[in-house]
């Protein structure tokens, strides 16, 4: 009973550092919040306690076959099922990447304790955490480029695309493709996809490209 009452104290344990790391994610309205981190620990950690402890009554002393290991090791691989669920694509950016690996860590943490380390287990829970804060922070050599969709309308003049290409250029804009169609109204639509610096914002750009007399609406994904 004392033993089990242990292995039990594991599994809290381990859902307890599953909801402080779904507590960080859930602050920034991600796809996986404190429930789904706090079960994936939770259950990382019980298969760990039955793939250890729960066939102690079978052991074959004098064949010791029995590999203790098995059935955590399916958690590893089978984590991934579920982290590629958190995983899509949005403006060109694949989004829920960091909340993925943070699934696939917490039930690392959730074996790790499981298995008694609770030291590292709840170290490794502390350092995603502090991390997770610390590298959240907007500073700018943190910061990368990032991708932005852009959709005008316009007069079709002679040069009007040269012209709306060379304005998002003298913004520091890096351009990564465009398509154009004309419509029935002599209007030409442009579909820009675009890398802006890590601190531009895209209202800046909407401002300018406005400002062109023959542009007549302007939005963006």
């Amino acid at each position: 009973m004392n033993m089990e009452l242990d292995y039990l104290l594991r599994v809290v344990i381990a859902g307890a550092c599953g909801a402080i790391i779904g507590y960080e994610r859930k602050s920034r309205m991600k796809e996986a919040g404190i429930r789904t981190h706090f079960i994936v620990a939770v259950g990382a950690a019980l298969m760990m306690v039955v793939s250890k402890y729960g066939f102690q009554d079978q052991l074959n002393w004098d064949n010791l076959s029995l590999d203790p290991a098995r059935i955590a090791a399916q958690v590893v691989s089978g984590i991934g099922f579920l982290g590629a669920g958190m995983i899509f694509m949005q403006k060109q950016t694949v989004k829920g990447l960091t909340t993925a690996a943070g699934v696939w860590a917490t039930s690392g943490i959730g074996l790790t304790i499981g298995a008694g380390l609770y030291t590292v287990g709840v170290g490794v829970t502390l350092l995603i955490f502090i991390g997770q804060k610390l590298l959240h922070l907007k500073l700018s050599w943190l910061r990368s480029p990032r991708t932005e969709q852009v959709f005008i309308r316009a007069d079709n003049e002679t040069g009007m695309l040269d012209l709306i290409l060379q304005e998002i250029e003298k913004q520091g804009i890096r351009i990564a493709g465009f398509h154009v169609v004309k419509n029935e109204a002599a209007e030409i639509e442009i579909d820009i996809q675009m890398i802006l610096p890590p601190s531009f914002q895209i209202n800046q750009l909407i401002l300018v490209i406005q400002n062109l007399p023959a542009v007549r609406t302007i939005d963006y994904q």
